[in-house]
Formats: structure tokens, sequence, C-alpha cells
């Protein structure tokens, strides 16, 4: 995980104007995401932002729901100093700057939110971490992720791929792309079939568990405890 944090040290600065480049439909995954959190708006939530990177998805939180009370957590220091500017109008937000895997909270949030962040564990890790979310989540509290997602054989994950590919290199050179955003992903990334991630939060407890919003090789996700 150290070499994801020193890339996200390095990113920050330009991680807003960068993921759209990389993510497709990104801000559409963000709202899907949010849209998922079943609170009436003017309701006091405690919200845990797991990988919060520069705050957005904690942002469309605040904006929906103006008296949730959030914790932004991110292992990299220059991507919480963004989220505290960008989040600096909203009241009632923490900063932590952690390893989400070294998190001890207990049963004390109305929802749990994570973007772009589960699928840098080893598949074993994301299974057993979904046992520790609903640790953090009160009765009734839901979990919601937005992440890489890969196909159930081959034949789609390389359909996943390639439309991923494509997006990027409108934005960018294929030398970009071969040397540095594929070497990336192979070396930071292991993302798991979003068949897995359903039936592991199953397994886990969850109740509800739906697919919110999905494009190839990214998707929305999430359940109930």
């Amino acid at each position: 995980m150290k070499q994801v944090k020193d890339h996200f040290e390095e990113e920050a600065e330009i991680f807003d104007e960068l993921i759209k480049t990389l993510i497709p439909f990104y801000d559409d995954m963000v709202e899907s995401l949010i849209l998922a959190l079943p609170f009436h708006r003017g309701k006091k939530i405690k919200v845990l932002d797991l990988g919060c990177g520069t705050g957005n998805i904690s942002k469309g939180v605040k904006e929906r729901f103006s008296n949730a009370q959030i914790t932004c957590v991110d292992m990299a220091e220059n991507m919480i100093q963004i989220a505290k500017s960008k989040l600096a109008p909203y009241s009632d937000i923490e900063f932590k700057v952690a390893d989400f895997r070294d998190l001890n909270f207990q049963e004390d949030y109305d929802a749990v939110i994570s973007s772009l962040a589960l699928h840098h564990l080893r598949p074993e890790e994301q299974e057993s971490f979904y046992h520790r979310i609903k640790g953090f989540l009160k009765e009734g509290g839901v979990f919601y992720n937005a992440d890489n997602i890969t196909g159930t054989s081959s034949h789609l994950n390389q359909i996943y791929i390639d439309k991923w590919v494509d997006f990027i290199l409108e934005t960018h050179t294929q030398e970009e792309v071969e040397k540095i955003w594929l070497p990336k992903h192979r070396e930071e990334d292991s993302p798991s079939p979003l068949r897995s991630h359903i039936q592991w939060m199953e397994e886990a407890g969850f109740r509800d568990v739906d697919v919110v919003w999905k494009h190839y090789y990214f998707g929305v996700y999430g359940g109930k405890k």
C-alpha cells in the first residue's frame, strides 16, 4: 500500500482534473452513490468516508444531507489537505490521515461510503473487510461503494478493459496508456468481480445488497446492516 500512498501524495493537486479523464461518467457514479443513501435530507446522520481522496463524495453528501456529520479518512496527507480546503464551507467534518485497514470504530455510523479505494486491497482483504465495515455501522446502517470491478469471465473482463482504455485515449496518448496508466493499474490495483463483492457482503450479513450503477469496469453497489 506504500506505493499506492506515494502515488496519491504525488497526484493530489491534479486529482480532480485527472480523475474525470480516467473514470468514465465519474460524476454520474458519484451521484448514484449519494442518491442511494436512504435518509431524509434533513436528518442528522453520521457518515464515514473511507479513502475520501479530495473529498468529492463527502462534498456531495453535505450538499444533499446538510446535517450530516462526516469522518473523512485517507492515507495520503496531501489528499486530506485538499479535502479540508474543499469542505471548508461545511461544518461537522472530521479528517483523519490513516490507512483505513487500521481503523477501529464501533457501531457508530449511519452510513459508510467509499470510492475507488477498496480495489487497492488484495481480494482476500476485500472479502474480510466487509465484516469490519459492518462493525462500523449502527443496526440498519448502510454501506455503499463506487469502485473498479472486473468481469466474471476473461472475455467480459477484456471488454471492460478495452472500453476503459478507449475512454482514456480520448484525453491521453497511446504512450501514456501503455507506459503509465496500465502499468500503474497492474501494479497497484486488485479489482474483483462485482458478483464476488455481492456474495462477500451477503456472507458478512448485509441485507438488500444491490447494484446501483454500472459501466463496464466500474460500478456502485451496497447494502444494509
